[in-house]
């Protein structure tokens, strides 16, 4: 517990730190704010044939909510650079003291969950805030309870991914490298800059693939379709399932299309993956020496 709440505390006193974990955050909302808000908005305009005011709230959920996603991913990635800062200045002190190498592994690894997702949630009351001020409407609590369920997921899913890939990296100048990289990359990947339906082939086949996107897709399922479905509701059937995978609120698979607990199997069963994967590569290098 000691190791637990330290590298917590660590990671909040480091205000650079915090401040570059928020930082695909920040671009994402400057992003919607100078132009992806109009460009999306201009397009459900087209796809409904009428204006309307809900059209902003719609957009402004669907973009937030793959901004709450990212988060689980940034803030994650952001508390793992005190396990890196440690491999350089206190791991073998560490390893010299009655500390089991276990019980140092899990402090990381619930330290960095804990970040996430405080950061997430976070995002999640922002986001929530956002759209009931501009019109839209409080989620039930069926929904509350869904959307606690994803961001668990969420940085389950996300802390899994970059410990598995920060066990592998030694030095801090590395170990930040790849942050700006995958700072830059996870919105891309989610399907947040460019709405999915415009991408080649290719690209759509691998945001589909990229397991974050789910969570992406499950936070947009429940904060957007219940609007969606009210704006579509004079529109043909296939109207409103070409938005929806257009804009990545769902993801088609040849026929199958992904639902709300598709999704959720496919985080939690990365989860799952990349955890084993993890220890099953600290014990390697531990043996090794390494």
């Amino acid at each position: 517990m000691m190791l637990f709440k330290r590298n917590i505390k660590i990671f909040f006193r480091d205000r650079a730190n915090v401040f570059f974990s928020l930082l695909a955050v920040i671009i994402i909302i400057g992003l919607y704010v100078l132009f992806l808000g109009d460009i999306a908005e201009q397009e459900l305009r087209d796809a409904l044939g009428f204006d309307t005011d809900k059209i902003g709230v719609v957009m402004a959920s669907l973009t937030l909510a793959g901004m709450v996603a990212v988060t689980g991913v940034t803030g994650c990635l952001g508390a793992l650079s005190v396990a890196i800062d440690d491999k350089r200045r206190a791991l073998k002190d560490f390893f010299t003291s009655p500390v089991s190498k276990n019980k140092l592994t899990m402090s990381y690894i619930f330290g960095s969950g804990a970040v996430g997702l405080t950061m997430s949630l976070t995002a999640l009351v922002l986001c929530e805030l956002y759209i009931v001020l501009n019109g839209g409407s409080l989620p039930s609590a069926a929904d509350c309870a869904r959307l606690l369920l994803t961001t668990a997921l969420s940085v389950l899913c996300g802390n899994s991914i970059v410990f598995f890939i920060s066990v592998f990296i030694k030095s801090p100048s590395a170990f930040a490298a790849f942050s700006t990289v995958l700072g830059t990359l996870v919105g891309f990947l989610m399907g947040i800059y460019i709405p999915i339906g415009q991408l080649p082939s290719g690209v759509q086949w691998a945001i589909k693939c990229f397991p974050m996107s789910h969570a992406a897709s499950m936070f947009r399922q429940i904060l957007a379709d219940g609007e969606l479905a009210a704006l579509f509701q004079n529109a043909p059937p296939e109207a409103l399932s070409h938005f929806r995978e257009a804009f990545g609120v769902t993801f088609a698979y040849g026929d199958v299309s992904s639902g709300f607990w598709f999704s959720a199997a496919v985080l939690a069963v990365t989860a799952l993956i990349f955890y084993v994967l993890s220890l099953s590569a600290l014990r390697s290098r531990r043996g090794a020496g390494g």
